[in-house]
């Protein structure tokens, strides 16, 4: 259904189950689909933020990079954190695939969050250090997109990505080469600064030794010229890619020495690209492109490949322009002769615009080849014999241009296009000879008036632009030859006064005060003959390559001839080269053991072959404990009881998970291994147990930083009291020590401190026909659920009549959440307003909800926001209560932000007013007098919401927001900034 583009999102609950499959083609498929709809069904899509999670810790390499790569492509702000902390844990990863999908991921957390810059950095700088050639590419790519102008990250790492280049894929050289092309202009000397007096050195020291002393040093040449080492191993690295398969390749590579390179080496890309004319034609017009702007510099590069440039019939009409295009700007006068035989062919085509091409080409070949301009001209003019009215109205056109190179020789031309004028009806072509006899009319003088009447007769039915060089002609006429053309001067001037085209009664207009002055006619009309009869310079005729040399080769700008989007421009060539030791990278030296010989660990050996060891399955907590143990004996008892604080804590972790998991082989493996561990710990000997301290909390906590499986845990509790800080519920953690007791939290709900009198509109009176309604939150004890929000609202009646059957039909609320509505008000007179109110579960999610209220004429659609302020309930909780619970909300469930307070509103009463106008919680009690801190919990899910504010002594507040439900947490975050910040 998502591939032939009809709508599945109504499927999403049903699809997202599926997500904890085994099956990995079943798993790809859900993720497809998640990344597609990800984004209108938000919350529900972080509802499998925790499988991603576990996927990330997959023993399957494409279970972790697919886990990942979702992850990061589900475009919802409030799980930036969740998506940082699983980059940073990819970057690290034992495979190379995990590693480039990271580097993918960076983009894209950068286009979502643009201030997490300074972190993509950060990992970018560690991924450009990786030696693996499948990362090394996307690491470059990651760079180009979001730090290209941190050029000091490339040179540590400059040689080794020119080693590595060749083994790289396809994809990754591209990339590489285009970020190397840029990094060569920044960091070395032009090649070609000397011209032909640079040592050019060559690929291979014995053809360089061979040749050295052949080269003569005159007194007048400047200092000889060497390469800089790291841009000759640029240049002989890539040079083996232009045998890629590739075409993209061999095209960077092109671009690459066309910018770089020295220009006795350039010639090495020309049979390359040659040879990539023989791909499809998508091809053939880029490769096409680019040879033609290297033709209008360095069209000996191509002179042997003449012939491959030859246009066949085949050939689609842009490729038959860039190959003229091509083949006029390698005419020399060996090959003039070549090429006018084969224009001579392609003029008979049938494609009229291909013919014109043809034609301007052979006037180009005129222009630039002296010794074949008479040819050239006699070949135009036997084209204005031919059948073809197209054919002859551009030969027209371009023998104008030629003509003005040398106008006396050519006296016979102009005479025989003056004939053409009645049967020639293209209006360039027409227009064109009328400006060459006025040009040139001292030449032709009895065939220019001539030509002026036949002009006049048909001057009402000429176009524009002919109508303009007839009055051109007719002024330029007078002023040679006044005596015969004064009247037809004065007539022409007439018909175009009344003509239709303002131009042209503007340009009649003028050209008579110049031309047939009078007593008003201005100093102007004495310099009239000036003015038109001035020797005008010859056009120029070029290619239209020419000019799109300013853009970098192989980019879509160089192709449509105009800047587009991202495109970075090339750097210019330093005068002086930057300090090339920056690239200079010390060899690493041999690993020697850095730890203390005091202590050997010898017992270490001895439990890791044992079989009464602990258990090996995580080799960093094992690693731990043993390098504890060998710390000190006298801490070792302590290490041993937070060891098996540590071990109570997991194995209340383990127990969770099965009370969640409904997968009966899940539940049995993780039993197995409770009863083992039970096992192994009543075989130990009984010690004396100390009480838990400070240590043993701060393990506690340091444990559930991990806990990221937090939604397969209903967060629900039976009891109004119990509170579920986390998705653990204390109650389960039996043997972790929480507040130095394992009783669960015991807190009080408390009414509301602040209540606010804003009200908002839901129904405008002329939306709603004279009906308008407004709604507040009035923050008290919803009479219907505890898990409502009790929302007020007060309709009006404005019109002038009586509104009747008020009430609330057609509900269409997300999955979960409720509604109980008002009962039908009967009628509701003019000008009078009455107050109800309604109870809404939003299912601590911050989807409005969507409702129509109906009238007994319409239904107008409404929709109602709750802010999560307004969906929390205030708590009292003690001080080590919210330390505690504070601990246990860690890592993806806190989120931080800081914000500027200003010296007026940095003061207790300011900073709670400000918290209170915007979330509904209660102060809890704190000794630190600079940390304000709050509580609550949302009201359908009954999650633990904590909030702590610390102001420094600059005004700057750290907001810290600790709640499982993470949209909660982000949103409220961003509700207290605002709320501090405003002034």
């Amino acid at each position: 259904m998502v591939a032939k583009g009809k709508d599945a999102s109504d499927l999403f609950p049903a699809v997202v189950k599926n997500v904890v499959s085994k099956n990995i083609e079943v798993k790809k498929l859900v993720y497809v689909y998640l990344v597609r709809y990800a984004e209108e069904q938000q919350d529900l899509a972080l509802l499998s933020i925790s499988t991603f999670q576990r996927g990330l810790k997959d023993p399957n390499q494409l279970i972790r990079a697919s886990a990942l790569r979702v992850l990061s492509s589900i475009r919802v702000p409030v799980i930036t954190p969740i998506m940082m902390l699983a980059i940073r844990e990819s970057v690290t990863d034992m495979s190379p695939f995990v590693r480039k999908t990271a580097a993918h991921a960076i983009p894209k957390i950068y286009s979502l969050d643009p201030e997490q810059k300074e972190f993509c950095i950060e990992i970018i700088e560690k991924l450009l250090s990786d030696k693996t050639t499948l990362v090394i590419g996307s690491a470059v790519m990651a760079f180009e997109e979001v730090c290209p102008e941190k050029i000091d990250l490339i040179h540590k790492n400059y040689r080794k990505l020119c080693n590595l280049l060749v083994d790289v894929e396809e994809w990754g050289q591209l990339v590489i080469i285009n970020m190397l092309t840029r990094y060569a202009r920044t960091q070395f000397v032009n090649p070609n600064r000397y011209g032909e007096h640079m040592d050019n050195e060559r690929f291979y020291e014995s053809e360089h030794s061979s040749q050295e002393d052949q080269t003569p040093v005159t007194p007048e040449a400047p200092k000889s010229f060497t390469m800089d080492s790291d841009h000759r191993l640029l240049l002989r690295n890539t040079k083996p890619l232009l045998q890629s398969r590739n075409s993209s390749v061999v095209m960077a590579v092109a671009q690459l020495y066309h910018h770089v390179a020295p220009k006795t080496e350039v010639g090495a890309v020309a049979k390359p690209l040659v040879r990539l004319l023989r791909s499809h034609r998508e091809i053939q017009s880029i490769v096409l492109s680019n040879i033609a702007t290297m033709t209008t510099t360095r069209k000996s590069m191509f002179e042997p490949y003449l012939k491959s440039f030859f246009v066949r019939p085949m050939d689609p009409t842009l490729i038959k322009l860039i190959k003229l295009d091509i083949l006029t700007n390698l005419a020399t006068e060996a090959s003039i002769g070549i090429i006018l035989r084969e224009f001579h062919t392609y003029v008979a085509s049938s494609d009229r615009e291909f013919v014109a091409a043809t034609i301007q080409a052979i006037g180009r070949c005129a222009s630039t080849i002296s010794e074949c301009t008479d040819t050239c001209m006699n070949g135009l003019v036997s084209l204005m014999s031919n059948r073809d009215e197209a054919v002859v109205a551009e030969s027209v056109v371009v023998i104008k241009k030629l003509l003005q190179m040398a106008p006396a020789k050519h006296k016979d031309i102009i005479v025989h296009m003056a004939k053409l004028v009645e049967k020639i009806t293209v209006a360039m072509a027409r227009a064109s000879i009328l400006w060459l006899i006025g040009e040139y009319c001292e030449r032709v003088p009895k065939i220019a008036p001539d030509v002026l009447r036949k002009m006049a007769k048909t001057f009402i039915t000429e176009t524009d632009i002919v109508k303009l060089q007839v009055l051109n002609l007719a002024t330029k006429l007078y002023l040679t030859n006044p005596k015969q053309t004064h009247l037809l001067c004065q007539y022409v001037f007439n018909l175009a006064k009344y003509d239709q085209n303002y131009d042209i009664r503007d340009r009649a207009r003028l050209l008579r005060q110049l031309a047939l002055p009078n007593e008003k006619s201005g100093a102007l009309a004495k310099h009239a003959k000036k003015i038109f009869l001035a020797s005008k310079p010859a056009p120029v005729l070029e290619s239209k390559f020419k000019d799109q040399d300013q853009f970098q080769l192989g980019t879509l700008s160089h192709f449509i001839n105009a800047k587009s989007s991202g495109y970075q421009e090339l750097p210019d060539w330093p005068e002086v080269a930057p300090d090339p030791s920056v690239r200079t990278v010390e060899a690493p030296m041999p690993w020697t053991d850095d730890q203390p010989k005091a202590k050997k660990p010898t017992k270490k050996k001895q439990s890791f072959y044992s079989e009464s060891g602990e258990s090996t399955g995580d080799d960093s907590s094992s690693s731990e404990s043993d390098s504890d143990e060998e710390s000190s004996d006298e801490s070792g008892s302590e290490d041993e009881e937070e060891s098996k604080s540590e071990k109570s804590v997991e194995a209340a972790e383990s127990s969770a998970a099965e009370v969640s998991s409904s997968s009966e082989e899940e539940t049995s493996a993780s039993e197995e291994s409770a009863s083992e561990t039970d096992s192994e710990e009543e075989e130990k000997p009984k010690k004396p147990v100390k009480k838990p301290g400070k240590a043993a909390v701060a393990a506690v906590a340091k444990q559930q930083l991990l806990l990221l499986d937090f939604d397969d845990v209903p967060a629900a509790s039976s009891a109004p009291a119990l509170l579920p800080g986390n998705a653990l519920a204390p109650s389960l953690l039996t043997g972790a020590v929480v507040n130095e007791k394992t009783s669960p939290l015991q807190v009080t709900v408390s009414s509301a401190v602040f209540v606010p009198t804003q009200t908002r509109e839901l129904l405008n009176r002329i939306s709603g026909s004279g009906l308008s309604i407004d709604y507040r939150f009035t923050r008290t004890q919803n009479i219907y659920s505890g898990k409502m929000v009790t929302v007020e609202l007060t309709l009006t009646n404005s019109s002038d009549q009586d509104i009747k059957n008020i009430c609330i039909e057609q509900k269409k609320l997300s999955p979960g959440m409720d509604m109980q509505v008002f009962p039908s008000i009967e009628c509701l007179n003019v000008n009078q307003s009455q107050t109800v109110s309604v109870g809404m579960d939003y299912a601590d999610t911050t989807q409005p909800a969507t409702f129509d209220v109906s009238t007994a004429d319409r239904r107008y659609p409404v929709t109602l926001h709750a802010p999560v302020g307004e969906q929390l309930q205030p708590i009292i909780i003690t001080e080590n209560d919210f330390v505690s619970q504070q601990a246990k909300l860690k890592g993806m469930n806190e989120i931080i932000g800081s914000v500027e307070i200003s010296s007026d509103h940095a003061n207790e009463s300011s900073i709670k007013q400000r918290v209170y106008s915007v979330a509904n919680v209660q102060q809890s009690p704190c000794t630190n007098l600079a940390v304000y801190r709050f509580a609550s919990r949302t009201l359908s899910a009954g999650a633990l919401v904590l909030i702590s504010i610390s102001v420094d002594d600059n005004g700057k507040a750290s907001i810290t927001v600790n709640c499982e439900k993470m949209v909660i947490g982000s949103m409220l975050l961003k509700e207290v900034k605002s709320a501090l910040k405003s002034t």
